[in-house]
């Protein structure tokens, strides 16, 4: 038996016999474990590994038993220098084998992730992450990452009693996520990290520290899982931040909320961006019952999402979009004159909160229709026109009180979609120009006034002075669609002038609506029926026909001037704005009150006596002097002005004067002359021969009426030959001697090589 002086010989060369790989291992290890790895062992046992790579399953199976007995004695220095061993040998194995060494690495970290010591769960972590950091060649069949998601997401919440302990343990946690993300996401043969089980996980344990200390890192972790989910992971990402969201109440105040699907609109892909907005509109249908501050919350994040989504990518469900906001606002219109936003009746709203959601889903409305390309812009115009409810076409309203207040919140989500001016759309949004109630016209007005202002004039428009000229900005282009309507757009002007619960803002608005036609429709033809327009206009003032207030008529002459003051300075003759100059410094010196300044403001000042001098203007054009005539149509359903035998007399009348056998009249001096002589009588005649029509059309038969109009055809082919003889007849000769007829441009034969 040997001695107990000869016991360290027998172990010595027990060691000895041991297999090589374990000796190396046992020599990295220094005696005292603060002198750290040794660094010249660890070479040898590294170019061991390499030259032998079949004995790494070995080497690292011994490396987690020391590791293991090591952490079972609290000998924590040697349990990190064995850890660094196997970090080092896995930087150094970037071939097939390094498989061999995966195992009983993780292995190691889950021991180390167990244990009680937050110190060891950030050393484990850092070893992850550097582990997950290195570019695998082959991939692996059987390796599991369910522990690291839920032990890394654990960590994240981590509440210790040391706030900088708990403050770093967090950000292990959310390293530890982001090096499972890299680990996994690239690899098919991986274990899913986009499954619902594990994004319920992680999405949580990234926004519990997005307001935190970690925010930063965890920003940039949340950021990088985003971009690289692909087209069928964004629900399964998305749907965890809606859950989260509302569990914990983060959707009043809106500030979080917005800030992450900000985090989210920015990193996805672009043509995933559809995606999260139908997330969202459908979170908002199932949270129709929520309270107000829950669904403005929602309508906030969408908002602000539709301002950062790409133009165009709100999805193939256009309309479904709007048509779910349009929802949304008809049911708080219901909430609001019901005070409950359940069908119980059990849980109270308030005007104000559902008033702040109706502001929401208009301000909505208009970021998605910004990001529209024009067409589709109209057809969402003609989408919402369709849903306003009109009396008489949609009887069932419920109360009158419910349907006004759907028509005002539709009519404001139209003024944030501007584009051009469809006659399907203009028809029908006219027609709210003759509403009886005083805030619809408003609103009506002001959208137009938006549609066609393209230069932004109308923000300048407070109340036109001479000084003024120079701010508003004139328009080369000019818009069809607004030329081709001009006529009905004067039409509504005129009738909606006459309304008699007008009130300074709507009479401001009608100015600003006229200046900016004149601005944007700049043309001989636009300007000079706008003249017309603002003559009869001024003519509605004077006369008692039309049972107007002293207030209304001193705006009607308020807007003449500031409309005449801007007209004048856009082509019309010296002599006409002269005038317009003189007329208006008359009225600032003696009448105020028919000035925009005096009257078109809050504190109004008007008198009931007026002069001419300050009214009167004598045009001294033909066009000019033909009196302005709205063009009544049978398409106006909510006129209360109109009678079918109105529009059917003027019409006659009309047809008449245009069936008048031209003559050919030589221009003489007496001719200029009587064109600029007062036409009082000539007026005078005219009127009385459209009474004499109108008393034909509502007396006479049907017999008598019907052969009137079919003997039209045959006066009109008469009338057409003669004007085309006197186009083709040929001029004077200079001898005296009649000419030859020449032969009409139309008949004329030309050689096929001709160029015209």
């Amino acid at each position: 038996m040997p001695t107990v002086a000869e016991a360290p010989r027998v172990c010595g060369c027990c060691w000895a016999l041991r297999p090589r790989y374990k000796r190396l291992v046992d020599n990295i290890f220094p005696e005292d474990p603060e002198d750290g790895l040794v660094k010249a062992n660890m070479e040898k046992l590294t170019f061991f590994a390499l030259s032998a790579p079949e004995k790494l399953d070995r080497i690292a199976a011994y490396l987690s038993e020391r590791l293991t007995r090591e952490l079972n004695r609290h000998r924590y220095g040697y349990v990190c220098i064995a850890l660094e061993a196997m970090e080092q040998l896995l930087l150094a194995c970037h071939c097939q084998s390094i498989n061999l060494l995966v195992e009983s690495f993780l292995g190691t970290l889950r021991l180390l992730l167990e244990a009680d010591r937050p110190h060891l769960h950030i050393l484990a972590t850092g070893s992850f992450v550097k582990f997950a950091n290195i570019e695998e060649d082959t991939p692996s069949y059987h390796r599991s990452y369910d522990f690291f998601v839920s032990r890394f997401s654990e960590m994240c919440h981590s509440d210790h009693e040391d706030p900088e302990m708990q403050i770093k343990i967090r950000v292990s946690g959310i390293r530890g996520l982001q090096g499972v993300v890299r680990k996994t996401v690239d690899d098919e043969l991986q274990v899913n990290i986009w499954e619902p089980r594990h994004m319920e996980q992680i999405v949580p344990a990234l926004l519990v520290n997005l307001d935190g200390s970690p925010a930063e890192q965890t920003e940039v972790c949340f950021r990088e899982l985003l971009g690289r989910a692909a087209y069928g992971h964004i629900n399964n990402a998305i749907r965890p931040v809606l859950m989260h969201l509302d569990s914990r109440s983060l959707w009043e105040g809106g500030g979080f909320a917005v800030r992450c699907f900000q985090i989210i609109m920015f990193s996805i892909q672009s043509q995933h961006s559809h995606l999260v907005i139908q997330q969202l509109l459908g979170h908002l249908d199932a949270n129709s019952r929520s309270p107000a501050s829950v669904r403005a919350g929602i309508v906030e994040v969408l908002s602000e999402a539709a301002v950062i989504e790409a133009t165009g990518s709100v999805g193939p469900t256009v309309l479904e979009v709007f048509n779910t906001l349009l929802r949304q606002l008809r049911q708080s219109v219901d909430y609001q004159l019901t005070g409950y936003y359940d069908n119980a009746r059990k849980h109270k709203t308030t005007s104000f909160h559902e008033k702040t959601l109706q502001d929401g889903v208009i301000k909505t409305i208009g970021s998605f229709a910004n990001t529209l390309p024009v067409y589709q812009r109209s057809e969402v115009m003609l989408f919402i026109m369709g849903k306003i409810p009109v009396p008489g076409i949609y009887p069932a309203l419920g109360s009158p009180n419910a349907g006004r207040m759907i028509q005002v919140m539709l009519l404001k989500s139209l003024s944030n979609l501007l584009t051009a001016l469809p006659s399907s759309f203009l028809e029908p949004l006219l027609s709210f120009t003759l509403m009886d109630d005083p805030e619809i016209r408003l609103l009506v007005l002001s959208i137009l006034t938006s549609l066609i202002d393209r230069r932004h004039n109308a923000d300048r428009i407070t109340a036109v002075r001479k000084e003024d000229d120079k701010e508003i900005k004139t328009s080369s282009e000019v818009c069809v669609s607004a030329v081709q309507h001009a006529q009905r757009l004067y039409r509504h002007v005129f009738l909606a002038c006459k309304e008699e619960s007008n009130g300074p803002s709507h009479y401001q608005a009608l100015c600003s609506l006229l200046v900016v036609l004149s601005v944007e429709l700049v043309s001989e033809e636009v300007l000079v029926d706008l003249i017309r327009l603002i003559l009869a206009l001024q003519e509605l003032g004077v006369s008692n026909q039309e049972s107007l207030s002293v207030l209304n008529r001193c705006s009607l002459h308020a807007v003449c001037a500031a409309v005449l003051h801007v007209l004048s300075q856009l082509g019309p003759p010296p002599p006409l704005r002269q005038h317009v100059t003189q007329v208006i410094e008359s009225r600032q010196k003696g009448a105020p009150h028919l000035l925009p300044e005096g009257v078109l403001c809050d504190q109004p000042r008007y008198q009931t006596s007026q002069s001419d001098d300050f009214l009167s203007y004598s045009a001294q054009c033909e066009r000019l002097n033909t009196p302005y005539t709205p063009q009544l149509t049978d398409e106006d359903r909510l006129s209360r002005k109109m009678s079918i035998a109105d529009t059917i007399s003027l019409q006659i009348a009309i047809d008449q004067e245009s069936s008048a056998d031209p003559q050919t009249e030589q221009i003489t001096f007496e001719t200029l002359k009587n064109t600029i002589e007062d036409r009082g009588g000539v007026e005078e005649e005219e009127r009385r021969k459209r009474m004499e029509v109108v008393e034909r059309f509502q007396t006479a038969p049907f017999e008598e009426i019907a052969a009137l109009c079919g003997s039209r055809t045959s006066r009109l082919q008469s009338k057409l030959d003669r004007v085309f003889d006197l186009i083709v007849r040929p001029p004077p000769s200079p001898s005296g001697q009649p000419s030859q007829r020449s032969t009409p441009v139309y008949e004329m034969k030309f050689p096929d090589l001709c160029v015209y």
